[in-house]
């Protein structure tokens, strides 16, 4: 358990700066070393996706808030946009976290690469920025909204890496788009973290210290370090040239996809 703790602080520092530079709320780097780290303390096999997942959801709720506050200081969230995307993104993390126990993600792991490969290309190409958000393209929020959540809720990230080519494509400048993103990941976080604690309430050999599928000694490490390094990320995100932000982004998306397919 001290080992896990340890681990999961030095997890944090580099996750709270990806959540703010980047609006990803950190879970593309927390669930793949969260099960690297499980694997070795011999958790149950069948059970540690779901718990890094879980995990990874509810770090993502504190981690938001620290970095959601920083870009509102800087007058970067389209409030708009975020109460428009919101509802759709909590149900659809509810869905997806129940669809999490029954479903193979196997299928759904590789089209999300393939998406994650197609946006890091077209976010690495520069191009004129859209001049104002299509109003047609507004009605997409809602069935947009609820497909981030299922997916962000299955992968455990905060769905940044499809909340920001979303918004970037629809004309929000890329700061925009990041500091929306990360806004978007608070209902993700919560209503998937939620589900997470009520399907793996009642799990059996789930390891101690676990609040139903969320393991508390990762979640509190990863909590305790990321809250202050997501300010750094956003103000960051704040000062960084648009177009070198959309390619560090790009990269960001690359390193994932390889990653997903590792």
């Amino acid at each position: 358990m001290t080992e896990i703790f340890l681990a999961s602080l030095a997890l944090g520092v580099v996750a709270g700066v990806s959540a703010g530079l980047f609006g990803i709320g950190g879970g593309a780097l927390i669930v793949p070393v969260l099960s690297w780290v499980f694997a070795s303390q011999h958790f149950n096999p069948e059970q540690i996706m779901l718990i890094a997942v879980a995990t990874s959801l509810a770090t993502a709720l504190f981690t938001s808030i620290a970095s959601v506050r920083t870009h509102h200081k800087l007058g970067n969230v389209d409030w708009r946009r975020a109460f428009r995307l919101g509802p759709s993104l909590l149900i659809g993390a509810i869905g997806g976290a129940v669809l999490a126990e029954y479903i193979s993600a196997d299928l759904l792991r590789w089209f999300f690469i393939t998406y994650l490969l197609y946006t890091s290309v077209q976010m690495a190409m520069p191009r004129p920025a859209a001049s104002a958000i299509h109003k047609a393209r507004l009605y997409l929020d809602y069935p947009m909204g609820v497909l981030i959540g299922v997916l962000s809720a299955i992968l455990g990230i905060g769905g940044g890496t499809m909340t920001v080519p979303y918004l970037a494509g629809g004309g929000l400048a890329m700061k925009n788009a990041v500091a929306t993103s990360s806004t978007c990941a608070l209902p993700i976080a919560l209503s998937a973290a939620a589900g997470y604690v009520a399907l793996g309430w009642h799990g059996h050999d789930l390891p101690a210290g676990s609040l139903g599928y969320i393991y508390l000694p990762a979640f509190a490490g990863i909590v305790m370090t990321s809250i202050f390094t997501a300010p750094l990320g956003a103000k960051l995100a704040h000062r960084l040239p648009a177009q070198r932000l959309k390619r560090y982004f790009a990269v960001v998306l690359l390193f994932i996809a390889i990653k997903m397919a590792w």
